[in-house]
């Protein structure tokens, strides 16, 4: 068993032995995590905390509200800039996103995007192996070692001929544990074990070849959360003898909470701030799980949910507003469309929405978008080609508009035609999709194409989400009548776990078994989780005891 212990911090790794945690889990990387764990986790815990006691006020009909001046430094001081941008970073017109095992990685580096962010999030299913071999892949990537060869002999390289992407990294949200590694008897959090292990093994090699440190921050729901990153960035830089502001970050704004506190969480990240991304799909989730039973919030079918949403509309007019007006990136949303295959008509139909969606988001004054496919890589990139001439739109485009977005206009759903807003069609497809996500999980996949799109965890937890919604709120299809009733939802699962099972054995059916039963019980239960992911997570932990044993819990 790999361990650490200092006078402060004791490391344990409950996790079998192989090459990547040999080769990673040194006694200084895993001293910085101890020290991180130690002196922050608690901050962690309240501030999970303070999520369900905002939650309980939202379930008894609240709303968030914008901070005043009285409650928050960054709406007193009109002249607080975020730090200037780095120079290997300014443009960003055009970044690409996925898992971190070893191919992903290399084709993410290949893609011709501007940026690869690596993804321990929402892409990425939280297997031991999947955790520490892609911390080893990273550490490779950067030292520019990295390579991998199928089983048909193809090998993969990063092409140094035309210049790689720059990578960016997302560890896993504040919520989320790594439960094979525990720090003076605690379960370590999985946010700051992947900070960790990435910021130490390879923050010199990359001050070396004239980039950085670059982060992704997911789900913060309040700037508090922010500050809590900006100051593990403090401590980290300290440890490893780094200047503060070597680390930079972008903030996912993708709860409907953290909307309300844009401002503030640039502020507080000031010195660490690459800006807001609009993460749209965990955007529109966070919104149901908030208002699950605000009966004016109820949502219609997932397809109705687009950017031209008003409440969308205006999300992406404040935060534009606020980055620019702060001096930091303002980044676009993920386009999940991949190319469809044999049907030419299709597939042509498909990428003219991307290339729409990334119109729209150049026009407003993003100054970058994200892909889900390399394929989409050049469709993006023609569009801001020819509607963005500079590397941004910090200074070009300062987007004013969006100084007069209120409250309200974050909240605001779209009108729906009478009869359309839920369907049968919409119920079954979003259990689909549901089930089929969880399955790939549980079998240590993070991301699946499903229906000409990418499925990943925030696509998946609107469905998840909405069909809760509706069944608590007694929501009826629209095109058939029918209620939606937990014997309803249930039938359904069951069916596409039929479906799925018909003449598949062994270990495959076992997965989309436990797939519907989980899916079930989280969609029928009184209580909305959470997340998908929290729910999941014990059914893919791998423990290794003191006596050598390893065990699945």
């Amino acid at each position: 068993m790999i361990e650490f212990r200092s006078e402060q911090v004791h490391v344990r790794v409950h996790a079998p032995a192989n090459k990547a945690a040999e080769e990673m889990l040194t006694p200084d990387a895993l001293r910085l995590l101890g020290l991180l764990c130690e002196r922050f986790d608690v901050r962690r815990q309240a501030l999970l905390a303070a999520r369900k006691t905002h939650a309980t006020s939202f379930d008894a009909g609240d709303v968030p509200h914008f901070l005043s001046a009285e409650d928050h430094p960054a709406q007193r001081d009109p002249h607080w800039r975020c730090a200037p941008v780095p120079d290997d970073v300014q443009d960003r017109r055009v970044e690409i996103t996925g898992p971190v095992d070893r191919k992903m990685v290399i084709n993410g580096l290949n893609s011709g995007a501007c940026v690869y962010m690596a993804d321990f999030e929402d892409s990425t299913s939280p297997t031991w192996f999947n955790v520490i071999d892609g911390q080893l892949n990273l550490r490779d990537a950067v030292r520019g070692t990295i390579a991998f060869t199928n089983a048909a002999g193809k090998v993969y390289t990063v092409q140094h001929a035309s210049r790689p992407a720059t990578l960016f990294v997302r560890p896993r949200g504040w919520h989320l544990d790594e439960a094979h590694v525990t720090v003076n008897g605690k379960v370590a959090s999985g946010s700051l074990f992947d900070f960790a292990m990435y910021f130490f093994h390879n923050v010199h090699h990359l001050k070396e070849k004239g980039t950085g440190p670059y982060f992704y921050l997911p789900k913060l729901e309040s700037h508090k959360e922010a500050a809590l990153w900006n100051d593990v960035f403090v401590a980290a830089q300290q440890f490893m003898g780094v200047p503060i502001g070597t680390i930079r970050a972008t903030v996912l704004l993708e709860t409907i909470t953290a909307a309300f506190e844009m401002e503030e969480i640039l502020y507080e990240l000031r010195d660490h701030s690459l800006g807001l991304n609009c993460g749209r799909w965990d955007y529109l989730f966070s919104f149901i799980k908030k208002f699950k039973h605000h009966t004016d919030k109820l949502t219609p079918d997932r397809n109705h949910l687009t950017m031209t949403t008003p409440l969308m509309e205006a999300y992406v007019k404040r935060l534009i507003y606020i980055c620019h007006k702060r001096g930091t990136f303002a980044m676009g949303g993920m386009s999940a469309s991949i190319p469809i295959k044999n049907d030419p008509a299709a597939n042509d139909a498909a990428m003219q929405k991307v290339a729409d969606d990334k119109l729209r988001e150049v026009t407003a004054g993003h100054d970058g978008s994200w892909v889900a496919h390399p394929a989409l890589v050049k469709v993006a990139k023609d569009v801001f080609d020819e509607h963005m001439l500079t590397p941004n739109q910090i200074t070009s485009k300062p987007g004013y508009v969006g100084s007069s977005i209120n409250e309200q206009d974050l909240l605001r759903l779209p009108p729906i035609p009478h009869g359309k807003a839920i369907t049968s069609e919409g119920l079954a497809r979003g259990v689909g999709i549901v089930l089929a996500y969880t399955e790939a999980w549980l079998r240590g996949i993070g991301c699946i194409p499903l229906h000409n799109a990418m499925e990943d965890a925030a696509t998946a937890e609107i469905s998840r989400a909405q069909i809760w919604q509706w069944r608590s709120q007694k929501a009826s299809t629209q095109d058939d009548n029918r209620p939606i009733t937990a014997s309803r939802v249930a039938a359904l699962v069951q069916q596409e776990v039929d479906r799925q099972c018909n003449g598949v054995a062994g270990k495959s059916k076992g997965k989309w078994r436990l797939a519907g039963n989980l899916v079930e019980n989280m969609l029928n239960k009184d209580e909305l989780d959470d997340f998908l992911t929290s729910v999941c997570y014990p059914h893919i932990v791998t423990t290794a005891y003191d006596d050598g044993r390893i065990a699945k819990l």
